[in-house]
């Protein structure tokens, strides 16, 4: 059977390496990929991932470096992501609880989302989820791909998260316990200490309207402090790892694969071969 990946990716920004890091490791390894985006516009990349200049605030250096800058730009201005499937066209939100036909429309809701499975996760070895500042606009708390990353969980297939997309994994929950996926399993993200104070920025803006604004902006700290997040997520019998002072943090606990940010990328796609092809479940603590 052929190796296949599926890439979601944030339609208000991506970190480059993010994406390129651990493609590229499975192209050559023999994978294809599809890609998908929250309503099917092509996902940017973020102007910073492509400036090997770029000085990174927390860490005190540049994180681009001259190859990842080059690829990502490759990746930019190639037609890879041109035309990625939409996920809001493909699986329509869970009905409100106050609708008229909740009972009914629930039990339509479950079928549909047994389909989109079918064509979504059954024919794909992983999900990955490259991060940035973007996925905090229109992947962490999208229900439609909580519910994608369900049907992963459910096929016992491995799910891959880095950066700001391990976020995604904190809130997908089954409607009926609420508790989060990753309680009591090992993950990693990005460490308070390494928080933007300042600047956060994003590579294409919507308005109102949903149309693009073609314009970038950069706002104040991140919506969040991702760590707490995760170390409330994983309670008492898991453990979120910062890896502080470490240029690399990435943490297998399978299904769930996690890297704290850009360093961790390559190495990501490594661990991904290595669980799908050798069986590995257990890395990084």
């Amino acid at each position: 059977m052929p190796k296949k990946i599926l890439v979601v990716l944030s339609e208000w920004g991506y970190w480059g390496e993010e994406l390129v890091g651990p493609y590229d490791v499975l192209k050559q390894a023999g994978y294809s990929f599809d890609f998908m985006t929250p309503r099917g516009r092509k996902p940017p990349a973020l102007p910073p991932s492509m400036d090997e200049t770029y000085m990174d605030p927390p860490l005190g250096k540049c994180v681009t470096s001259p190859h990842f800058a080059k690829r990502t730009k490759e990746v930019e201005d190639s037609s890879l992501l041109d035309a990625p499937i939409s996920l809001e066209k493909e699986l329509p939100l869970m009905p409100y609880f106050n609708s008229s036909n909740f009972g009914h429309d629930l039990e339509k809701f479950y079928q549909t989302r047994e389909e989109f499975w079918t064509r979504f996760v059954d024919p794909y070895d992983a999900l990955l989820m490259p991060g940035g500042s973007g996925p905090m606009v229109d992947m962490v708390n999208n229900e439609r791909l909580h519910n994608l990353i369900l049907g992963y969980l459910d096929r016992n297939k491995l799910i891959a998260a880095e950066c700001y997309c391990v976020t995604c994994l904190a809130f997908a929950r089954d409607w009926t316990d609420r508790k989060s996926i990753i309680a009591g399993k090992h993950v990693t993200g990005h460490a308070r200490e390494y928080d933007y104070k300042d600047g956060t920025g994003f590579a294409q803006m919507y308005g109102y309207d949903d149309q693009p604004m073609n314009t970038s902006a950069n706002f104040g700290p991140p919506f969040y402090p991702l760590e707490y997040i995760l170390r409330d997520a994983v309670g008492p019998d898991g453990q979120f790892h910062g890896g502080v002072g470490h240029t690399i943090s990435t943490i297998l606990d399978y299904p769930f694969l996690t890297g704290r940010s850009t360093q961790d990328s390559t190495l990501v796609g490594e661990l991904m071969v290595k669980a799908l092809e050798q069986g590995l479940t257990r890395y990084g603590w």
